[in-house]
């Protein structure tokens, strides 16, 4: 184990961690903010995958299929809300959890219809390929680094958004009591609609992002949606800075366990008993953060409610 390979492994929690954070930011904007809990977040996370692998290889523009997979994805969300969602506000979570549930199993299947079962490749841009040596005897992969880029990017806008604009003054106005920011004159349910089509654009993004680098395939969405709900919890239900701090935490901590952890039990066990037990290991540590931070924080780390 070399410095050189903890820094790029680091690299790469991180760069996870922001991806979650894309996919959980929405997912806390959505349950903090509008009460409503989604587990079809993450069928568009993997809708955004999908659309922009297809539309990359048929424009030969990555640019060109970011931009399409998010506008599509946004108006299938637009779609899911008024035909669904809307039903769902007043319901309680039980119903929400039902109903959205069912659309994972109905999103799966129409994936399988379009794409069919066996997992798509997501090409790489071209101009991105290579590697850059970001530090001496350090050359990290390009496309990473967007990824790296496009996450701080996107948290930096975010949190201008939520935090120093007038639209996200109401947004918070319309959390905290949205009978007397209707009083004031807020139309709360267009703010709240609005919230939840910016949470499927921010799914579909990472979705898009993550593509070229895992597996673009059936139930994506759903592998995904586990470690999003435990940033979810640690982070603090509603705060997007809480978001952010556990996504990093997350992606870190299941990035750096998957890494080294196979490393350390092949000193006990054999190999390949050490490469099946190392990934549940990391996991187990990703669930081991969350109940560690609820002890303490039975709220989350920066939870609004609190």
């Amino acid at each position: 184990m070399t410095g050189t390979l903890v820094l790029e492994q680091l690299l790469n929690g991180i760069g996870y961690g922001l991806m979650l954070f894309l996919l959980a930011a929405g997912l806390t904007l959505v349950f903090g903010i509008m009460d409503v809990l989604n587990l079809a977040h993450g069928s568009l996370f993997m809708a955004g995958a999908y659309l922009a692998a297809e539309a990359h290889t048929r424009t030969g523009s990555f640019t060109a299929a970011i931009v399409f997979a998010v506008l599509a994805t946004v108006a299938l969300a637009l779609l899911l809300e008024v035909l669904l969602m809307r039903r769902l506000y007043a319901r309680d979570h039980l119903a929400q959890v039902l109903a959205t549930f069912g659309v994972i199993l109905i999103a799966d299947d129409l994936v399988k219809m379009a794409w069919g079962p066996s997992p798509v490749m997501a090409p790489t841009p071209s101009a991105l390929s290579g590697p850059i040596e970001i530090i001496p005897g350090l050359p990290y992969p390009a496309y990473r680094l967007l990824i790296l880029g496009a996450g701080v990017a996107v948290a930096l806008g975010l949190w201008w958004l939520v935090n120093h604009t007038r639209i996200g003054m109401r947004v918070r106005a319309g959390a905290s009591d949205r009978p007397m920011a209707e009083w004031m004159g807020v139309r709360v349910g267009r703010i709240f609609n609005g919230v939840f089509l910016l949470g499927a654009a921010l799914a579909a993004l990472a979705g898009a992002l993550m593509g070229p680098i895992v597996a673009v395939q059936v139930g994506m969405g759903e592998q995904i949606l586990i470690p999003a709900l435990v940033v979810l919890v640690i982070g603090g239900i509603g705060s997007v800075r809480g978001a952010f701090v556990a996504a990093l935490l997350v992606g870190v901590v299941d990035t750096i366990g998957r890494a080294f952890l196979p490393m350390a039990l092949r000193a006990t066990l054999p190999p390949a008993t050490a490469a099946d037990l190392g990934p549940l290991f990391a996991e187990l540590a990703m669930y081991a953060l969350m109940v560690g931070v609820l002890i303490f924080r039975p709220a989350g780390l920066f939870s609004p409610r609190t």
